[in-house]
């Protein structure tokens, strides 16, 4: 089946120009022809046009005018503006209000046909970006539904944290510095300013910094032309052409050697890149956030990092607390993610043990927020009765439980080590044998059998 015939309406108070047009377009296209603005609206308003050839000089109201109530009302019809006026200043105003291509009277066939091939390519390519748009958007939820959109928790140093984030978000393109041990969401952080700023709708592009080898950070961050060095086998849009207009995450911006640091530091400065295997310069207009685990006074210091570009990404910076000062917002987090978990995996989880709280509340999360969401991943999956128990945290690392004694573990003694592992179990489970046994992940009657051999007794 071929394809419909595209709509194209031609404005021209000229009859012979009219007829010359309609006769060039009328084989490939359904053709409308009117001899004046009102004529052509009633037209736009009754049938669905895709093209509209324009004259500049009408009765009623000029070209422009025209041209500018067309792309109001009739944003996806594109426009091809004609006149025997050669005046350049006339062309560049058509393009600025909307119009896809301009040529002059008198004009020939091929002129015609060259217009509309050039207006049908802007077309398909429009299409394509929108598509890609659209598909970038649906991925864009995705991510954010993965990463989760803003900040589980209520203690006061989230809701400052909270408010720093759209305090900055507000400003066009101020750089973040983002601060806190791994796993307490630096690039939840990054996404939060990305969403709650006018960037939003542009790309949030995210690098590790630490995995990028020295030899490849111009490829990586400007792009490069294909032959321009071995392996170049294409062209190659870099970070900073991708992120444009947009947001663009360095991760791990402690870890980049010296060399690296001066590259950075000279194109954030001159905010300007030169594409590898090229001469020209290009602009580029991204708010950049970074963010590192190592502490302000070794990243200030100049030490490691150069004290430059220091004051360069950290304009404003955020300090994120790692899990074991914020323990209050941990019932909230784990509700969360179990959640999260639960709808993933479908299933109904109704109800959590209260123990399962104070467990989690009592124990030190090294890994912090990313650790606890894999412990309560694996929680999840152990589930099966619709409510979760101790029970499915019996992996947990008890040596990472909240110290309630002055026992040190500094001996490689088996025996020692075994005894003292039960003894803490107990105190984190309020020595209830039961509970220290799902702890330890064995049966209460060998926890009992151990608690005789090594005369360890509850009074």
């Amino acid at each position: 089946m071929e394809d419909l015939m595209l709509n194209i309406l031609i404005i021209d108070d000229d009859p012979v120009y009219r007829r010359l047009s309609s006769s060039i377009l009328k084989e490939k296209f359904n053709v409308y022809t009117v001899d004046s603005p009102s004529a052509a609206f009633q037209i736009l308003k009754n049938q669905q046009i895709d093209y509209v050839i324009c004259d500049y000089r009408l009765p009623e109201m000029d070209g422009l005018d025209v041209l500018a109530r067309i792309k109001a009302d009739y944003p996806q019809v594109e426009v091809i503006m004609i006149s025997d006026s050669g005046d350049m200043n006339t062309v560049i105003e058509a393009l600025r209000r909307g119009a896809v291509d301009y040529f002059k009277k008198p004009f020939t066939p091929a002129d015609i046909w060259m217009s509309i091939e050039k207006t049908r390519k802007y077309t398909e390519l429009k299409k394509s970006y929108h598509s890609e748009k659209n598909k970038n958007t649906e991925l864009k939820k995705i991510v954010d539904s993965e990463f989760g959109v803003e900040m589980i928790g209520s203690s006061k140093i989230i809701s400052d944290t909270k408010n720093q984030m759209r305090m900055v978000a507000q400003t066009p393109d101020t750089s973040v510095l983002i601060l806190g041990e791994s796993g307490t969401g630096k690039e939840l952080v990054a996404r939060g300013i990305h969403n709650l700023s006018k960037r939003k709708d542009e790309f949030f592009g995210a690098v590790n910094m630490s995995a990028i080898p020295e030899n490849l950070f111009e490829s990586e961050f400007f792009g490069h032309k294909r032959g321009s060095f071995t392996g170049a086998i294409s062209d190659k849009a870099g970070w900073f052409e991708t992120a444009n207009k947009g947001t663009l995450f360095l991760d791990e911006i402690g870890e980049m050697t010296p060399n690296l640091q001066v590259k950075l530091l000279r194109v954030l400065e001159d905010r300007t890149y030169t594409k590898v295997g090229t001469q020209a310069s290009n602009n580029f207009d991204i708010r950049i956030v970074a963010a590192t685990n190592k502490p302000i006074e070794l990243i200030s210091s100049g030490k490691e990092f150069r004290l430059d570009l220091f004051h360069r990404v950290g304009t404003f910076i955020i300090y994120l607390p790692p899990l074991r000062e914020r323990k209050g917002d941990i019932p909230e987090l784990v509700k969360y993610f179990v959640d999260m978990f639960a709808r993933k995996m479908a299933k109904n989880i109704n109800h959590i043990q209260p123990q399962v709280f104070e467990l989690l509340q009592n124990y030190n999360f090294q890994g912090n927020i990313r650790e606890l969401r894999n412990i309560i991943e694996r929680a999840v999956i152990l589930c099966f009765d619709g409510t979760l128990r101790t029970e499915s945290f019996s992996l947990m690392n008890v040596f990472g439980a909240k110290e309630t004694s002055n026992v040190r573990f500094d001996t490689y003694n088996l025996e020692e080590i075994e005894k003292q592992t039960i003894l803490k179990a107990l105190e984190i489970s309020n020595f209830n044998k039961s509970e220290a046994a799902r702890l330890l992940n064995i049966e209460w009657n060998a926890l009992y059998r151990r608690m005789q051999k090594f005369g360890i007794s509850i009074k």
